[in-house]
């Protein structure tokens, strides 16, 4: 079951204004962009893994202008899962109108911290985002019941 607006201030933080709850979610909003400037390694377990690496991406007068091409956001929102629910991230109907969209992973029971996204603009024309805008849907999913476990990997509490 999603969780509805009046159960969700207690799950995210920062500075939120009311128009950012949703009446089954809470929008996020652009902090950061960063371009990819390596290659990243996935493997299996980990012990080889090493993230791509980055470069921020300036705003001029609050915008940023982008080229087509996948992009890192990081939200201005922190997230704190409880041990009873998860959450996922879907982009705004306006990203989509704009030939631009929201890659997002699941936030397991116990994540706390900051999240980021991977934005991707398909347009060919490219887009323009202000800091701050609302760009995504961030859902909250009830378990069926408490998860034994909590998430306990590398990005936890990261950029609080």
């Amino acid at each position: 079951m999603i969780l509805p607006k009046h159960l969700l201030s207690s799950f995210i933080s920062g500075h939120l204004r009311e128009s950012q709850f949703q009446p089954a979610g809470v929008d996020v909003t652009l902090k950061k962009i960063l371009k990819f400037s390596t290659a990243g390694h996935i493997d299996f377990d980990n012990r080889e893994r090493k993230i791509s690496e980055t470069e921020e991406i300036p705003f001029e007068e609050e915008w940023a202008k982008l080229a087509p091409g996948s992009y890192k956001v990081i939200f201005n929102e922190c997230v704190k899962i409880p041990q009873d629910a998860a959450a996922l991230c879907l982009p705004r109907s306006s990203l989509l109108r704009s030939g631009i969209t929201l890659e997002c992973a699941v936030w397991d029971p116990g994540y706390e911290g900051r999240s980021e996204a991977l934005l991707i603009i398909s347009n060919p024309n490219g887009a323009r985002l202000k800091k701050n805008a609302k760009i995504g849907q961030m859902i909250f999913i009830k378990l069926s019941e408490p998860a034994k476990d909590s998430y306990e990997g590398a990005y936890k509490g990261e950029n609080k």
